[in-house]
């Protein structure tokens, strides 16, 4: 595993993710996806780490695939660009699922897999001057895989427009979608995203582990089911030590110590 891929360091409680590979503009080439994949693993079994920020070293944050794999996806077998797509889902599903909060910060363009990538955490900080973009229908690709993160985060409707004209749109306009959650000072959002982070960090673990298990699963769910999903995860809750110790806090009047 080349580790130097992924940087880590960690701000407090926060664990920062660089992927690094600024020379090609950071692609999700598979050595950079299981490195990624691999940076995670340690950040859910290191107790101390509450939350992950992923960003992208260099001007990037990630332009999606890499010009080797561009250049032979054409001459592969069809069982070797099935596994490509499938390591490719196991990245996207692991961020999404992932039991920690995940913030990107998007300190420069986000495009195809990249996009993606930002698309799968919970929150997305954006630079002013970034731009995001699903542009696999310019090259004759489709965005199958991010397609399904987009839809969710932004409806159809959105989605549709994004990944029909395969447009680099700016930090506003993804803001306006409902694609970034904020929109910061230039040079600036990997900050942002790490003391917004530490903010969510200081909640309690189990309820931000059971809201984000709770929200990845509601959205195929009909009424009933989620309702009687949702009383379940609720009546499970009732017996942690997190609301032990956050009720006393609260009765007591300080802060908890989760």
């Amino acid at each position: 595993m080349n580790e130097s891929l992924v940087l880590r360091r960690d701000d407090g409680s926060v664990r920062v993710l660089v992927l690094n590979d600024p020379e090609r503009r950071n692609p999700l080439s598979d050595p950079m996806a299981a490195a990624l994949a691999e940076a995670l693993d340690a950040a859910e079994r290191d107790e101390s780490v509450r939350a992950v920020v992923i960003t992208g070293a260099g001007p990037a944050f990630s332009a999606g695939a890499d010009l080797d794999f561009l250049r032979r996806v054409r001459s592969e077998t069809a069982e070797a660009n099935l596994a490509h797509s499938r390591r490719l889902r196991d990245l996207f599903l692991r961020v999404y699922t992932f039991p920690k909060p995940t913030l990107a910060a998007v300190n420069g363009p986000a495009v195809a897999g990249g996009a993606g990538l930002a698309t799968a955490c919970d929150l997305v900080v954006m630079d002013e001057e970034a731009r995001i973009g699903y542009t696999e229908v310019k090259i004759g690709f489709v965005a199958a895989l991010v397609g399904v993160l987009l839809v969710r985060a932004v409806g159809e409707k959105h989605a549709r427009e994004l990944l029909l004209t395969g447009d680099l749109v700016d930090a506003q306009t993804a803001y306006r979608m409902g694609l970034a959650s904020r929109v910061v000072a230039a040079g600036t959002s990997v900050d942002e995203a790490v003391a917004w982070a530490e903010r969510i960090a200081a909640n309690a673990p189990s309820s931000l582990a059971l809201t984000k298990e709770l929200l990845a699963s509601f959205y195929g769910m009909g009424l009933e089911d989620a309702l009687r999903y949702a009383a379940a995860a609720g009546a499970w809750i009732r017996q942690s030590e997190d609301l032990e110790e956050g009720l006393s806090a609260f009765f007591e009047k300080r802060r908890p110590r989760f």
